[in-house]
């Protein structure tokens, strides 16, 4: 299989996520400002997840740009990837619905299936090291960084204070959310750096 048939079925797994979390946003019944309000838990949520929702999908565009080889090792770790990914919409949901932004089992689940996110997407990607070889130009560029181990440690300390406060905890995740931008944003310097054009064909 080439990585473009790869990347066809990933984009449009992703494009169907975003779409299911759109469709799950209703409108306020009354035409009032406190109503508008009302959703605003709702719509707090869409918009995390749909952050994280497009951090993966330039990160797996960064990904596959610059991959030479797929193996079956690889399918089944983007598959695991897409499986946490289409979870998120499900726990989007939960928090969004009612009152549920304060409660501790939805916030733990959607703060686990981000973290689990994070741990396939980290598979996948030293799956793709493992091929190619640690010493290849692929293997250089996809070498772990330090922000792997925040972006994960981060996350435990989220569940662990989603126990005293789910505010603080829901923060915490956005903040792991622009830490995974700042990622996005040196790994792609160094991968044109490197002569391979991002956006180029």
């Amino acid at each position: 299989m080439t990585s473009e048939r790869l990347e066809a079925f990933s984009d449009g797994v992703l494009a169907i996520i975003i779409t299911i979390m759109v469709l799950e946003l209703e409108a306020p019944k009354e035409y009032t400002i406190e109503a508008l309000f009302e959703i605003l838990p709702t719509f707090i949520s869409y918009l995390v997840s749909f952050l994280y929702v497009s951090i993966y999908w330039v990160s797996h565009h960064q990904l596959f740009k610059i991959a030479k080889k797929i193996n079956g090792q690889i399918l089944w770790t983007n598959l695991h990837l897409l499986f946490w990914l289409s979870v998120i919409p499900f726990t989007t949901d939960w928090i969004g619905d009612g009152n549920h932004h304060s409660d501790i089992i939805p916030v733990v689940l959607y703060g686990f299936v981000l973290l689990m996110s994070q741990l396939s997407f980290l598979l996948l990607r030293s799956s793709i090291v493992k091929i190619h070889g640690k010493t290849s130009q692929v293997g250089s560029y996809l070498s772990g960084n330090s922000i792997d181990f925040i972006c994960v440690l981060t996350y435990i300390i989220g569940l662990y204070l989603v126990f005293l406060n789910t505010y603080i905890a829901m923060t915490i995740f956005l903040l792991v959310g622009i830490l995974k931008v700042i990622e996005l944003k040196s790994i792609s310097k160094k991968i044109q750096s490197r002569g391979y054009g991002f956006f180029s064909n």
